[in-house]
């Protein structure tokens, strides 16, 4: 009877309550499958709770899928969102939990001194406070066909520095039968953004819109029209070659045309799979005759961000799922499977002792970039309202100076006005903020 009752008991008994936490990504393929290992893993280290990942599409589709949801009320606990949209998530107050205030509330420990500065520098507010959380960094870098400058008689084992000593290696890469000497991805990203940050020049006003929604921008300044300028000029015989936005120029180094490629730091496992010779790597090159070059590269990629008016029960479970993805074995996991940035110190560290960086060649330069200085005014990233429109109006502009169609001087002009008029419209549609 005993036995019965203890059966009986246990039937009578409700089973253990599981919350569900959405979280909504942009990632597919190859990296999808690891931020879904992601998950696993961390619904397998505990039984409270069960993070269920979802993609949605690009950045832009993720974002514009969790603004509807957030309407009707059907919104996800968590979302990636790209780091250009930084500024739009900040204004969108009533939405946003942020994390610095949710694992304050959950009582996680959560300290901005642990990750990167360029890292923690992005996603703060002026206060140092953390709004979203670090996920997936990347940065510019430089890589190049060491069979190619074998054949240009250069230097296989030495990456060019900077600036003139891409140009001459590139009119060596050439002369040698080369049909482009270097290419980069991202346009605006690479050759606007970073370039600044590089050269601690400014991209705006209102420290690059960290401190308001009343930012200018003011790139169109001297140093980035002589920058711009000297890239058409080597245009012309395709000492440098334009090959498009976003990533249309990396299969162009991947099949041997272009023997320097500057691109992200997280296609760097990509280009060693898919290139059939010899990859060199550098950092992202710089002006030699300006004043505290280089200082550092700033981030791409995205984080994640925590949506409100979801049940309090799930907020607990988010910050569990990010205290799990800040331990240092689990970053450095995603690290050096994925090519993005460790985001901790720690997870760089053990990288290190763990020899990755020694059997991997060139795998540390994204974290070097990020960290040669500590971050500046000018160097901690972007923070300007519709900068996704922003860099498409960058990018036309930048066009039509490589093609020739107008002066490097009459093309930032341009980009800038246009770019005000948007940050315009957003401080507009933003007066509370």
């Amino acid at each position: 009877m005993a036995a019965v009752g203890a059966v009986a008991i246990a039937v009578a008994s409700p089973a253990h309550a599981v919350t569900e936490i959405q979280w909504w990504h942009a990632m597919s393929g190859q990296l999808g499958k690891h931020l879904e290992k992601l998950a696993a893993d961390f619904n397998a280290s505990q039984t409270d709770f069960r993070i269920v990942p979802t993609y949605k599409g690009n950045y832009t589709e993720t974002v514009t899928a969790s603004i509807f949801a957030f309407r009707s009320r059907s919104q996800p606990a968590i979302v990636q969102v790209n780091e250009i949209a930084t500024a739009t998530m900040m204004a969108a107050r009533g939405a946003i939990y942020p994390v610095f205030e949710l694992m304050r509330d959950q009582k996680e420990e959560f300290s901005p001194s642990a990750y990167l500065p360029a890292v923690t520098g992005y996603y703060s507010d002026v206060a140092g406070n953390m709004l979203s959380f670090p996920f997936n960094a990347s940065t510019p870098i430089l890589y190049y066909n060491k069979n190619l400058f074998r054949a240009a008689g250069l230097d296989p084992e030495v990456a060019p520095k900077t600036w003139p000593e891409i140009g001459a290696a590139a009119k060596r890469l050439r002369a040698s039968g080369a049909p482009c000497g270097f290419t980069t991805s991202w346009p605006s990203w690479i050759q606007i953004e970073n370039f600044s940050a590089f050269h601690n020049a400014p991209i705006s006003t209102s420290s690059n819109g960290f401190a308001g929604l009343d930012a200018e921008l003011t790139f169109n300044n001297a140093l980035v029209v002589r920058h711009i300028g000297q890239l058409a000029e080597w245009q012309a015989t395709k000492v440098y070659d334009y090959s498009g936005r976003g990533q249309s120029a990396e299969p162009r180094f991947q099949k041997g045309e272009c023997g320097i490629f500057i691109g992200s730091s997280a296609t760097r496992a990509d280009i060693r799979a898919n290139s059939k010779f010899e990859v060199g790597y550098g950092m992202l090159p710089y002006w030699p005759d300006v004043a505290g070059a280089p200082q550092n590269t700033i981030i791409g990629g995205a984080t994640l961000w925590v949506l409100r008016s979801r049940p309090r029960a799930e907020y607990a479970g988010v910050a569990k799922f990010f205290a799990f993805l800040s331990r240092p074995e689990v970053q450095a996991a995603w690290h050096q499977n994925t090519g993005y940035l460790p985001v901790t110190r720690a997870a760089y560290d053990l990288t290190r002792s763990q020899g990755f960086y020694d059997r991997n060649p060139g795998a540390a330069i994204s974290i070097e970039a990020v960290t040669m200085k500590p971050p500046t005014v000018n160097s901690r990233g972007v923070r300007l309202g519709s900068f996704v429109l922003v860099r498409d109006a960058i990018e036309d502009e930048l066009e039509l100076a490589f093609n020739g169609k107008k002066s490097a001087k009459a093309a930032l002009d341009a980009a800038v006005e246009r770019g005000n008029r948007l940050l315009r419209q957003f401080e507009r549609a933003n007066p509370d903020r």
